[in-house]
C-alpha cells in the first residue's frame, strides 16, 4: 500500500451529532480541515444542508447520516449503519429554547418537555446508544452552555433552557461515573454566546472565531480520563 493510502486509512474519525448547520456544521468543517474523517448527522436526508455540500467536496471523508434526537427509533438504525466504524470522538451538538422570559412555573408543559428532550434526554440517548462504537481511549462530549452552571446563575432568565443544560451536565456526569474505570475522556463544552440561529444576531462572538477553539479544547482532552466542563478557552466552568 502506498504511503498516501496508509495515511488515508489511519485518519481518526469524529461523529458529530447535529451537524447540518451552525456550530455542529462548523465543527465538522474544522475536523475535516485537520485531517479527520467526519460522520455528521442531519434530521432529514432529503433536505439539502451545508453538511451535504461539505460531503460533496470532501473526497469521501465526510459521511452524512440521518438522526433526529427526538425519535429514539432512529438510533438503532444509525448504530447498525455505523457498526463497522470505530470512533475517536463522539460529540453531540443539540440545542433549542423557548419561553425565554417566562418563569418556569408558567411555562406550558409541552414547551418544557420539548426543550428538555431536545437538550438533555435526546443527547444522552444518543451517547448511551452509540458509546460502544467509541474506542476505549476515545472522547465523548456534548454541547452544554455556561447557562447550565448553577453556580454562575445570578441573573435568572431563560429558565427552561438553563435547566435543560444543567440536566445534561448532570446526566453526562452520571454516565462518566459509570465509566470511571475506563480511559475515556468526557467533555461538556460551554462555547459562549455565539451568533447562531439559537444565539441570535446580537451575540458577541462568531462561529468562525469560536469553533477552532472548541475543537482545540476537545483534542486537548484526548487521553485524559474523566469528565471536564470547559469553556472555549479550556477553562473549567463551575457546576
Amino acid at each position: 500500500m502506498s504511503s498516501n493510502g496508509t495515511a488515508h486509512q489511519h485518519r481518526p474519525t469524529a461523529l458529530i451529532v447535529g451537524a447540518s448547520r451552525g456550530l455542529g456544521h462548523a465543527m465538522a468543517v474544522e475536523f475535516l480541515d485537520r485531517g479527520w474523517r467526519v460522520v455528521g448527522t442531519v434530521r432529514d436526508l432529503t433536505a439539502r444542508t451545508p453538511l451535504h455540500e461539505l460531503a460533496d467536496r470532501a473526497d469521501g471523508r465526510v459521511t452524512v447520516e440521518r438522526l433526529d434526537l427526538n425519535e429514539p427509533g432512529h438510533l438503532p438504525l444509525l448504530h447498525e449503519r455505523l457498526a463497522h466504524r470505530r470512533l475517536d470522538v463522539l460529540f453531540v451538538n443539540a440545542g433549542t429554547t423557548n419561553n425565554e422570559r417566562t418563569p418556569v412555573g408558567a411555562v406550558p408543559t409541552a414547551d418544557f418537555v420539548d426543550v428538555m428532550v431536545t437538550n438533555a434526554l435526546g443527547p444522552m440517548r444518543a451517547i448511551e446508544a452509540l458509546e460502544d462504537l467509541v474506542r476505549p481511549a476515545g472522547l465523548i462530549g456534548a454541547m452544554s452552555s455556561g447557562q447550565g452552571s448553577i453556580t454562575n446563575n445570578t441573573d435568572g432568565g431563560r429558565e427552561v433552557y438553563r435547566g435543560s443544560k444543567a440536566a445534561l451536565n448532570m446526566f453526562l456526569r452520571s454516565f462518566a461515573a459509570r465509566q470511571s474505570g475506563t480511559r475515556r475522556a468526557f467533555v461538556l463544552l460551554a462555547p459562549g454566546w455565539i451568533r447562531t440561529a439559537l444565539g441570535g444576531p446580537d451575540a458577541p462572538f462568531t462561529i468562525e472565531e469560536t469553533v477552532p477553539l472548541l475543537v482545540d479544547v476537545l483534542l486537548s482532552r484526548r487521553g485524559t480520563p474523566g469528565l471536564a466542563y470547559l469553556d472555549r478557552f479550556g477553562r473549567t466552568v463551575p457546576w
